[in-house]
């Protein structure tokens, strides 16, 4: 934040509005549009969401963008200036939670594709907070039996920005029915070598390829030619599964009217990644559940006691705020 001004944003977006003619179009949005707070309708459009993106950097500013998804609320807002969500257990690499406790800043971006077709950012400043300490301070969080859904810890993020992103040039996309595989381990569920990354050398791993080529069948002969510098034969897409049930409908060819592009990438990349409920962290081993894609409701988020608020206030290590710093 540029504290050199009452504006919100950086020094840096502050001198490029003055630099290409921006200020007066900027400053109107940030007087129309930007909040230190979520109003009303931001806390029932939060909660109405299945997915959001979360950015993220470590302390030396290297950034990291991931996926976050689940049922319908598992984002929760907890008051007007603060919202959690849960963090499974994932592929242990831990990216975007290791570049919190570098550096504490997220910004996050719900998208609404299917109903209101508009967005929401919200920038904060996020604290990582263990399972039972946070069921201490609120024991109506879910308890979800699935073993994917069962949250090791949250994250907790305290408001400092929220506004709209516009609905311009957000596709509205076509939700279709299709089988969440939560908690799998399958390799192949999760997408398997869809990006044929296994055999390609790295300098942190040199042996990556010849490893690869003897420990993942399925993977081999591709790993086996990037080992050997021989270009592999052109790519077939995957036989289905009959254990996994029907394909997914194509959406490529939906009626006038409808965007339905985006709708069939963004199913492709879902079934790549094998779970809706996270990006980087995959889920654990267990159950399988069947659930079909239906439309977001709105609901009102519960309200907590002011007690509460000071307690979790307290576990956050939570600062005044001033005019200074929001």
């Amino acid at each position: 934040m540029d504290r050199t001004t009452p504006w919100p944003g950086s020094a840096g977006e502050h001198q490029l509005q003055d630099r290409y003619g921006t200020t007066e179009r900027a400053q109107r949005f940030y007087s129309q549009q930007v909040l230190d707070h979520l109003n009303e309708p931001m806390r029932e459009f939060v909660v109405a969401q299945e997915m959001m993106f979360v950015a993220t950097s470590d302390a030396h500013g290297e950034c990291d963008n991931t996926f976050r998804a689940g049922p319908t609320g598992f984002v929760r807002v907890l008051d007007d200036q603060r919202l959690t969500w849960p963090e499974y257990r994932g592929n242990g690499v831990m990216a975007s939670l290791g570049n919190i406790s570098e550096n504490p800043h997220v910004g996050l971006l719900f998208m609404d594709f299917t109903q209101s077709v508009i967005g929401l950012h919200v920038n904060g400043r996020a604290t990582i907070i263990e399972d039972a300490a946070m069921r201490a301070e609120y024991e109506d969080l879910d308890a979800d039996d699935i073993p994917g859904r069962r949250p090791e810890r949250w994250v907790v993020v305290e408001v400092e920005e929220a506004y709209i992103h516009c609905a311009k040039h957000i596709p509205r996309l076509v939700k279709a029915p299709r089988e969440r595989a939560w908690g799998t381990d399958d390799v192949r569920r999760k997408g398997g070598d869809f990006f044929q990354a296994s055999g390609e050398q790295r300098p942190w791993a040199p042996d990556a390829a010849a490893e690869a080529a003897s420990t993942a069948p399925d993977a081999a002969p591709e790993a086996a030619s990037a080992a050997s510098g021989v270009a592999p034969a052109a790519r077939r897409p995957a036989e289905p599964d009959p254990s996994e049930g029907p394909a997914e409908p194509d959406l490529s060819e939906a009626p006038d009217g409808v965007e339905a592009i985006g709708a069939a990438t963004a199913t492709g990349a879902a079934a790549a990644t094998g779970s809706a409920a996270a990006s980087d962290e995959a889920r654990a081993p267990g159950a399988t559940e069947a659930t079909a894609a239906t439309v977001p409701t709105l609901t009102e988020p519960g309200r907590r006691s002011p007690g509460r608020h000071r307690r979790l206030r307290g576990l956050l290590g939570h600062r005044p705020r001033s005019g200074e710093d929001r």
